[in-house]
């Protein structure tokens, strides 16, 4: 997409869009990575809002962030205890934290937003020189399979049709690079909204030898949150990784 920078994803309109998003899975992500975690601390890539971090912090878990965006983090900033949590503004990719953590994560296909190979390679490079001798990386994207099902790798999809409002999420994907480039395009009386989004994405065994190149390993894989058994038809993973 000409001219995209990923911050463009995570303006002050899309902060605020995302300021209270639920995905339902959250009590069953937090109790997964809490289990994780131990003592602490963890650190999670992309912090956003704070959907995650923000419930996991309240078990007792010190829990440090990184984001490419001001507008999202002052978002978290407003909810309650988002003003106790250490938030780095940064390339995640970059992991520009100081010291070790116990668990480090990421969710919600966020990794993608890295759009080259080495960026996501450099990902786990960094996550790994951060991360404790007996702690984890976790994982979470989609398995995209469904991509190839697509009509001429494209897609154009109704998200809301209202009498005052309709909202599409329109698609192009390139399986040579593996690039998704994907708009979410709002028309109303007000005029048109645009909120681009790009993605690089990988399958599970491209993550598991970038993995290895960073001297991780795949400890496990499951379906979903709930330890759900991964299989061929899971549309989504939930991969740990350590020593």
């Amino acid at each position: 997409m000409k001219g995209y920078e990923p911050v463009m994803s995570f303006g002050e309109d899309v902060a605020q869009m995302y300021r209270d998003v639920q995905r339902g899975d959250e009590m069953a992500a937090v109790a997964f990575l809490e289990q994780l975690a131990g003592p602490g601390p963890a650190l999670e890539l992309a912090i956003g809002t704070g959907r995650i971090a923000l419930p996991l912090a309240a078990r007792g878990i010190r829990v440090d962030g990184v984001d490419i965006s001001p507008a999202m983090v002052d978002q978290l900033r407003t909810k309650p205890g988002g003003d106790q949590l250490s938030v780095t503004i940064g390339d995640f990719a970059d992991v520009p934290v100081p010291g070790t953590y116990h668990l480090i994560f990421v969710v919600w296909n966020t990794l993608f937003n890295l759009l080259t190979q080495e960026d996501q390679v450099r990902c786990f490079e960094n996550v790994a020189a951060h991360l404790t001798d007996d702690g984890s990386f976790v994982v979470e994207a989609l398995v995209p399979a469904f991509l190839y099902r697509l009509r001429n790798h494209q897609h154009v999809d109704a998200e809301v049709i209202a009498v005052d409002e309709v909202r599409l999420d329109v698609l192009c994907h390139d399986a040579a690079t593996q690039m998704l480039e994907e708009s979410h395009v709002s028309l109303s009386r007000a005029g048109v909204r645009l909120h681009p989004v790009v993605q690089r994405y990988a399958w599970p065994s491209e993550l598991d030898l970038m993995a290895r190149i960073a001297g991780l390993r795949l400890k496990g894989r499951w379906g979903g949150w709930d330890r759900e058994p991964f299989t061929s038809s899971s549309s989504a993973h939930v991969s740990v990784y350590g020593r």
